[in-house]
């Protein structure tokens, strides 16, 4: 009896392994997808591992960032798309929950939900969507503060703490004051930025936001001095052509500046 047991024992350990490892494979070819910025079919592969391990703190992660991947590129011309587009969001978060439920020591899950939240926030106008702005925030400190991720995504919460404060300081200090959005800091923004840059020089986004940032300061020679590096940097994001062509745009309007 205790012999059988112990095979009993054994056979489900075997199999939980499997359906790990085959969810993992899953992840991997999800991972594919996204370096080639099919969104939809990475999304399928997560979702397939969540099938296989509905806990997969990674899995969980990675699908959230799909639904946002594919919602910021649909249309919203019409009140129906606008809805659909709002859903995906929404199916981001949900995801992004999960994840801070399954490993709420990670820093992943809090970084997940503070660009969904932010995605959010933009869609319904920042200053009409105060409390997600304030929860982007916290989560996203959190998620520095945790700092338990590779570089590049550490490079990310820097870069949505610095956006978070250049979109408040969009309004005057005194308007946006009694809103609760006082913590908005220019200087906060550039330097948060800089800490993105230092952590993922190539990343195209980054430097285009820096210059945006630096113009609004009338700091122009260091907006171009990160622009000028813009037009040498590889492709690493599906948007990546705009920002380029955006980049150039800016760096002719302030040339003379």
């Amino acid at each position: 009896m205790k012999n059988i047991l112990v095979l009993f024992l054994g056979i489900v350990l075997f199999s939980a392994s499997a359906w790990s490892q085959d969810a993992q494979s899953l992840i991997k070819q999800g991972d594919e997808f996204y370096r080639k910025f099919d969104n939809e079919k990475a999304l399928e592969n997560y979702l397939a591992a969540l099938k296989l391990d509905q806990n997969n703190h990674e899995a969980l992660w990675k699908t959230s960032r799909a639904y946002v991947d594919i919602a910021e590129h649909m249309p919203a011309e019409t009140d129906e798309q606008e809805d659909a587009q709002l859903k995906m969001y929404e199916k981001g978060l949900e995801y992004a929950e999960k994840a801070i439920k399954t490993d709420p020591g990670s820093m992943m899950g809090y970084l997940r939900r503070a660009i969904v939240k932010g995605r959010i926030a933009l869609f319904k106008g920042v200053f009409n969507a105060i409390s997600l702005v304030n929860d982007v925030k916290e989560d996203v400190e959190k998620a520095i503060k945790l700092g338990n991720a590779p570089d590049d995504q550490v490079a990310v919460a820097h870069y949505v703490l610095a956006r978070a404060h250049a979109k408040v300081c969009d309004k005057p200090y005194l308007v946006r004051l009694p809103l609760g959005l006082g913590w908005g800091d220019r200087d906060v923004a550039a330097e948060e930025y800089e800490k993105a840059i230092s952590l993922n020089p190539k990343f195209i986004m980054f430097r285009l936001d820096a210059a945006r940032n630096y113009v609004e300061m009338d700091e122009y020679q260091k907006a171009k001095d990160h622009l000028y590096k813009i037009p040498y940097l590889p492709i690493s994001d599906e948007d990546d052509k705009q920002f380029k062509k955006e980049a150039a745009e800016l760096l002719e309007e302030i040339k003379n500046e």
